[in-house]
């Protein structure tokens, strides 16, 4: 079952910003954590599945059957009477597993976690330029001056990054 549709090839995605798979998918990883300790107070029960190939999410939250007076904690305890509503063959003890829809999270959790997924990504690209640069210290590079401002000078280097040179590092 499709859960959310979150990059449909996350190959074109590596491409464009420049970060592998693996890291993008921790990063989102992490990012939907974070957004689950903020909802649900731990992220400790969940279980958040990301498929690359087709760029889909899921988050499985993981809870313990306990009797109907005992239940102290929704998150981590589902009560006898409600899970044999759903399946009359679960038992005391037994693991009950079901899928966190993103709708549970509202509409501020949401536009938090994108402002939170952006700013991730975009300082994952700031390192990854910043690690190509530093290996070129003391070589020349060419590069086309797009705006001068008092204090600064930003340059597009051949590849449409852009790249600030204050005054401190410019020739005269």
């Amino acid at each position: 079952m499709k859960y959310i549709n979150l990059i449909s090839n996350f190959a074109e995605f590596n491409e464009l910003k420049s970060i592998d798979n693996a890291t993008l998918i921790g990063v989102l990883e992490d990012v939907f954590r974070h957004a689950l300790q903020k909802q649900f107070e731990s992220d400790e029960n969940f279980d958040v599945i990301i498929n690359p190939e087709k760029g889909d999410l899921e988050i499985w939250r993981n809870r313990t059957v306990v009797e109907d007076e005992m239940l102290e904690n929704e998150n981590t305890e589902i009560a006898l009477s409600e899970v044999k509503a759903i399946d009359p063959s679960y038992e005391l003890g037994d693991e009950y597993v079901d899928q966190i829809d993103m709708t549970k999270f509202g509409r501020r959790a949401v536009l938090s976690l994108r402002q939170n997924l952006a700013s991730r990504i975009l300082d994952l690209e700031k390192a990854a330029l910043f690690e190509k640069y530093s290996e070129k210290v003391g070589e020349i590079i060419s590069g086309e001056v797009y705006q001068v401002w008092k204090k600064e000078v930003l340059v597009r280097d051949d590849e449409g990054n852009d790249l600030v040179l204050p005054k401190g590092e410019q020739i005269p």
